[in-house]
């Protein structure tokens, strides 16, 4: 095929199959070098858009597409996907049984599938498919995990070198979102593509704002976190299976919705709450970090760690499940020396402890920084950002630095005087000088430095004391029921005169407008109220029929349309095909089966404002040349639409009453079909039950048809 032709198609296919009219960044030059047979390394952004770049070629190639994936119970979200965009696609793995997998073999050795995802474990039972014959391209996806030097290394992913030697002529494609230079060496080293062409995108994912806070009373902060964003889907990682299920648990008790994920759940309750998140049932999961990986659930608002990571490629990826789909959202980490400590633990003793420990000094560098985040965060990929991000809790609150050395004096004075036994609390009661039980009872009310500090508050103590601490002036004795301790250098600030530089407390208080405002804000206030409300209304109706669909589909709300093109579906509210099929995330087959009853939606919400005839033209112009003569093919070409959008006219035509030969296009067997399936499946109204109940075998036009003779009759 001619170069310009499958460019034609490729860009036909990405607005049918996806819904979009353009490529982000990189991905066409992939695309193309791709379907040109050549090897490729792509570092993009998790929400990047990495899938397209192997299944848009997939459907180009005459075989099949292997995708290696590492988790099993991600593969079939993947494929749901792929099938509601109308891509014939499957996936084998060791939770079908012998039966079902020889189906899926059957499937490829007769091209009747376009990809097919599997788990590096289960490739050896696909040995006898494993020939160029059959496989026109391997994707590799999370491929930092065949490197020791990523951050999520496996073992089963090392054995993949031998598929390049299988299959030397075909295209290998890698695919992650977190790879520094060491691990991208490696990867291309493991997989014997040393000469593939290397695409980096900007790691910047500006619409996630970034924040880190002290891990204090977490749960209350959280809990109140949640609270001001209602409705929103989020996640929280967490280090320890008990943690996700003490912290699900307080959740529920504050009639919060959340589930707790681990791998100490059994396999059916771990798909149970995954099922249950991506069907928007579940609001929050609590959980592990394996929890999210390659799940393309795009309207995850918010991700929070209860704990802070080993390092900054773990946190970028699991920060990097919220805002797929590009809208507003926010990354807030907690940071705590418990968590180095414990972190420092599980690092001791692994073959590569040296690497894990530097990774996790990173971590905890970019967790107390005081300069902008994302800087950080996109320096440490190898990437620039020239000015400060202004959505990070550093930009938005800049420290100021002040001479703290009389503060870090006092603080000093005081672990020294309670004998370097007392926990950070404690000390900073005694500085200012309260009278609780704890203090009384062990005579701290008589030591000098009891009270010196009244003028400050308790939570800016605790500021200062973690900034010392960060510095090296004490330290924290974990073993010693968190005493804190002094080091060498507490002498050089209590009896060197050695100056301390602190930062002054962030203080982050609501806006409250002077009266004067407040007066002149009520009348724009309630102007634009009414507006705001009257958008979110119609974004919220739409989001309800959204639910609707899927549950009767038994898919994601986000495969029918994700966050994103709703919005711009409640921005431009489409009420013809032509229009609708312009929203970006709107392709022919999601027109086809979705459009009528979103269009319908908006026409219902508009009422009175709108134009009926508007709608009605599209469906005219058709009728019109339908009654020349012209064939569907001939009214497509001259309308340029899609004939399965013909169809569609056809069917809709006819059951308002116009005179259209129906059974032209649909026979009465078709129709008998289509009544029983129906009885069956006990009157769905989306089409997609219906597809599914015939296996695919009977296109969508001929059920909407069928059904618009059995609807009328």
């Amino acid at each position: 095929m001619p170069v310009e032709a499958t460019k034609n198609q490729v860009f036909l296919n990405l607005k049918n199959y996806f819904g979009y009219d353009s490529f982000r960044a990189n991905q066409q030059d992939i695309v193309e070098a791709v379907l040109n047979k050549k090897d490729c390394l792509v570092i993009m952004p998790t929400g990047g858009g990495k899938s397209i770049c192997f299944q848009l070629p997939a459907l180009s190639f005459k075989g099949v597409t292997i995708v290696i994936s590492p988790l099993i119970a991600l593969m079939k979200d993947q494929v749901d996907g792929l099938n509601a965009n109308g891509i014939p696609a499957s996936f084998f793995n060791s939770s079908q049984s012998s039966e079902e997998q020889f189906a899926i073999i059957e499937h490829v050795i007769r091209a009747e599938i376009k990809l097919l995802y599997v788990a590096p474990e289960s490739l050896a039972a696909l040995q006898n498919i494993l020939t160029e014959k059959y496989i026109s391209c391997v994707a590799i996806d999370e491929a930092h995990c065949i490197s020791s030097w990523g951050h999520d290394f496996r073992p089963s992913y090392q054995q993949l070198g031998f598929l390049k030697t299988t299959l030397p002529n075909i295209p290998f494609i890698a695919l992650t979102a977190t790879a520094d230079k060491a691990t991208r060496e490696d990867i291309v080293k493991q997989l014997r593509i040393e000469d593939a062409q290397r695409f980096m995108s900007s790691f910047d994912r500006e619409n996630i704002g970034l924040e880190v806070r002290p891990a204090n009373n977490r749960i209350s902060q959280i809990i109140k976190f949640i609270k001001t964003r209602p409705n929103q889907s989020g996640i929280i990682y967490c280090l320890s299976r008990k943690t996700t299920e003490q912290l699900a648990k307080k959740l529920k008790a504050n009639s919060i919705p959340a589930e707790s994920y681990h791998a100490g759940l059994n396999f059916d309750k771990r798909s149970k709450v995954q099922e249950s998140f991506i069907h928007d049932k579940t609001q929050i999961v609590c959980a592990t970090v394996a929890f999210g990986m390659g799940i393309d659930k795009s309207n995850v608002r918010w991700v929070v760690h209860y704990n802070m990571p080993k390092n900054i490629e773990g946190y970028y990826q699991e920060i990097g499940r919220a805002g797929r789909d590009g809208l507003k959202s926010h990354a807030l980490l907690f940071h705590s020396y418990a968590d180095v400590i414990q972190l420092q633990n599980f690092a001791s003793g692994t073959s590569n402890e040296a690497v894990q420990i530097a990774k996790l000094d990173r971590m905890k560098q970019f967790s107390e920084a005081t300069t902008c985040r994302r800087k950080i965060l996109l320096g440490y990929f190898g990437e620039l950002l020239g000015g400060n991000c202004g959505n990070c809790d550093v930009c938005k609150n800049p420290p100021q630095f002040f001479d703290g050395t009389i503060i870090a004096q006092k603080i000093l004075s005081a672990i020294y005087r309670l004998k370097q036994k007392e926990a950070m609390g404690i000390i900073i009661d005694v500085l200012r000088g309260a009278q609780n039980a704890a203090i009384l009872s062990k005579g701290y009310q008589e030591v000098s430095t009891f009270g010196i500090g009244k003028d400050i508050s308790w939570k800016h103590w605790q500021h200062f004391v973690i900034q010392l601490i960060n510095q090296g002036f004490c330290e924290i004795a974990f073993h010693k029921n968190n005493a804190l301790q002094l080091t060498e250098f507490s002498n050089q600030v209590l009896f060197k005169e050695a100056k301390v530089a602190l930062t002054k407390p962030i203080v982050v208080t609501e806006i409250k407008p002077v009266v004067k405002e407040k007066r002149s804000r009520l009348k724009r206030t309630k102007t634009t109220s009414k507006a705001k409300s009257a958008t979110s209304n119609l974004f919220e109706r739409l989001r309800q029929l959204r639910y609707k669909i899927a549950s009767e589909e038994g898919i994601p709300a986000y495969l029918v349309f994700s966050d994103a093109t709703l919005k711009e579906i409640e921005r431009e509210r489409p009420l013809s095909e032509s229009e609708f099929l312009s929203i970006s995330g709107v392709g022919q087959r999601k027109l086809e089966v979705y459009g009528d009853e979103f269009m319908a939606e908006i026409m219902n919400f508009m009422g009175s404002k709108v134009k009926k005839q508007k709608k009605g033209d599209t469906y005219t112009v058709t009728y019109e040349l339908y009654k020349t003569g012209l064939s569907i093919e001939e009214i497509a070409v001259q309308r340029k639409l899609n004939v399965t959008t013909i169809y569609s006219h056809i069917a809709k035509l006819y059951s308002t009453g116009k005179k259209i030969n129906i059974y032209d296009f649909v026979t009465k067997s078709d129709v008998e079909a289509v009544q029983k399936a129906k009885k069956a499946l006990d009157s769905p109204k989306a089409l997609r039950p219906y597809f599914e109940y015939f296996n695919e075998t009977v296109d969508y036009f001929k059920i909407r048809l069928a059904l618009s003779v059995i609807e009328k009759d």
